[in-house]
């Protein structure tokens, strides 16, 4: 047994390490969806196993336990080939193997003490493109993989500490933004070498040995933890299903189905009788799924430390070929809204029986606008990426986050500034989403809406969801708006036929695209909102008068204004006798609103 401070200390240590890698690359990747958007993660990882010592916080939560699989898949692979080397960095992108997408490059360099293999560092970087047939890899009517850009199987990049130039120009030749490529790819090796130095002096300080036996117990208190919160969970099994609206090629609804069942203090994922696989690129790898239910469970328990201790209480049944572990070579651009997917079904399962702590549906779409073309002033080629910002379901406790990042991923949305810096194009307007929350005892946060106006011709692709399907409410709330997406060209708006999907839409200047994202599902009974809380969305302009009147029963006693602006007061005393009148007229709602249980 390791004693409890020095155990804290190389816990906070290793972490630490991880947290730097992440900053590190954030601050030199030379692409914005790494340096602004922080679509990145570095993790160190036990070379025999291939579980997740320490993973950084700064990137995204989507890696998870993603990076761990990849890793487990590639040491067999490592060893097949003459095993690790020092000064070894090896590259894949295979998402049959390291999940995701295509644009998510994964890195793994071995690290040695005394000649002798200790542990395996690993990073994930996206980059803005790997020569799909649509500027930056989110291609809505891609049928296979090969339409989604060029697969790098597994492989040495650097050998020796030597970069093999026949892979990298080999994949820069395959690509429309090259020179980016390098940057990034430069940023990703070069962060390694700090990964190592930092590891290595703490090593020096405590050793080979206690380090081992620190990394150990990290695991096993881990694991101790999360089964301690699995206990508290009744045990059950709980089912719910969601849709897709369709796969942005065949215009039908997929259905994402899970039975969570809680035996003691182990968790059984079975999602069988999930469709698939989609026609179109709506489909991902098992190695995401699981790792989707890992960050769903980490927001419902956030104390649990990330290693691969936390994973073990965890089993999972997903039938290969559906949308949720895809095959070869089905196409998986759409990865981006179905990991959200994930985290919808796990959050609707767990309010079944931890109401307390699940929240309602978050707004469930990562709704990537990729806008490409050649700037004027440069003539060079640019990708632009605009993922999602949106509402969070409301829980127990609180209302909804407003503005949220995507849960499953947490991308951050560009800059205004920088975006307009940077690229022929201006935002006309960016704005929180009135009444998108879903109504509840506590309301589902707000979405937002953009207006993106062309400077310059260039194509512009969508790929989202939740038009049809709107994220649902729990414990009697409701659900919240849908998503929305119109594009404005040639003087009218006019909606894609798959509503938020379309490829390579041509844009001239002056012609715009609109987005509004959806807000979260609310939780529990509207009509048992508090009043003040009714006046205070109704002001902040959260809600409209006739959802405060008809869905929460506000009555109005005064009207005034500031300006052109009406500022309401509620009548407190009315509004319960006018709710009272209504709970007895209503029928009583169903525990999830807006989806089929």
């Amino acid at each position: 047994m390791t004693d409890p401070v020095t155990l804290a200390v190389i816990r906070g240590a290793l972490e630490q390490i991880t947290d730097e890698m992440d900053l590190n690359l954030i601050r030199a990747a030379l692409s914005p969806i790494i340096s602004e958007t922080n679509d990145c993660a570095h993790g160190l990882y036990d070379a025999r196993t291939g579980e997740t010592i320490a993973q950084g916080g700064y990137g995204l939560p989507q890696f998870l336990a993603n990076m761990q699989f990849t890793v487990q898949r590639l040491i067999p692979i490592a060893e097949a080939a003459g095993g690790f080397k020092p000064g070894d960095v090896w590259i894949t992108n295979d998402p049959y193997l390291s999940g995701t997408h295509l644009n998510d490059v994964i890195l793994v360099a071995p690290h040695f003490v005394d000649g002798e293999l200790f542990a395996l560092f690993a990073n994930t970087g996206h980059w803005m493109d790997m020569g799909g047939s649509a500027p930056g890899g989110w291609v809505p009517t891609a049928t296979e993989i090969h339409q989604e850009g060029i697969i790098i199987p597994p492989m040495r990049l650097v050998e020796g500490g030597r970069r093999n130039e026949g892979v990298a120009s080999m994949i820069t030749a395959n690509v429309r933004l090259p020179q980016q490529l390098l940057g990034d790819l430069a940023a990703m090796i070069n962060v390694f070498a700090l990964g190592r130095r930092r590891l290595d002096e703490l090593v020096s300080r405590y050793g080979v040995e206690t380090l081992r036996a620190c990394i150990a117990e990290m695991m096993a208190r881990s694991e101790a933890d999360m089964r301690s919160y699995i206990e508290e969970i009744p045990d059950g099994t709980y089912s719910i299903t969601d849709y897709f609206d369709n796969d942005g090629v065949e215009d039908r609804r997929l259905a994402v189905k899970l039975q969570l069942s809680v035996r003691g203090s182990e968790l059984h994922f079975d999602f069988t009788g999930t469709d698939g696989p989609a026609t179109g690129p709506m489909n991902i790898s098992d190695s995401t799924t699981r790792s989707l239910c890992f960050v769903a469970l980490k927001h419902i328990f956030p104390e649990v430390p990330v290693n691969g201790g936390t994973f073990r209480p965890t089993s999972f049944t997903i039938p290969p070929g559906c949308i949720l572990s895809a095959r070869y070579p089905s196409a998986v651009g759409g990865t981006t809204d179905v990991v959200q997917r994930i985290v919808d079904v796990v959050f609707g399962a767990l309010s079944q029986a931890i109401p307390e702590l699940a929240p309602a549906a978050p707004f469930g779409t990562t709704g990537v606008a990729t806008v490409s073309g050649h700037h004027p002033r440069t003539g060079h080629y640019y990708v632009a990426v605009y993922p999602y910002p949106g509402g969070y379901g409301g829980s127990s406790t609180s209302d909804g986050l407003v503005n949220g990042t995507p849960p499953g991923s947490m991308a951050k949305f560009m800059s205004v500034e920088m975006s307009e810096h940077r690229y022929p194009v201006h935002f006309d307007y960016f704005a929180i989403r009135d009444n998108s929350g879903g109504p509840g005892t506590h309301r589902g946060g707000c979405g937002t809406t953009y207006g993106i106006i062309a400077e310059a011709d260039a194509v512009v692709s969508i790929l989202g969801d939740r038009v049809d399907h709107a994220p649902f409410g729990v414990s009697g709330g409701g659900p919240a708006a849908p998503n929305k997406v119109e594009f404005e060209t040639d003087g009218r708006r006019w909606v894609p036929p798959m509503r938020s999907k379309a490829t390579k839409v041509p844009v001239r200047p002056g012609d715009a695209f609109h987005l509004a994202s959806p807000g979260g599902g609310g939780f529990g009974e509207p009509l048992e909102r508090d009043p003040a809380l009714v006046e205070e969305d109704l002001n902040d302009g959260l809600i409209d008068l006739e959802t405060a009147v008809n869905v929460y029963g506000a009555v109005i006693a005064e009207t005034r204004h500031i300006l052109d602006r009406p500022v309401y007061r509620v009548d407190c005393e009315a509004m319960q006798r006018l709710r009272a009148q209504r709970r007895v007229a209503r029928p009583r709602m169903n525990h999830l609103q807006g989806r089929l249980a």
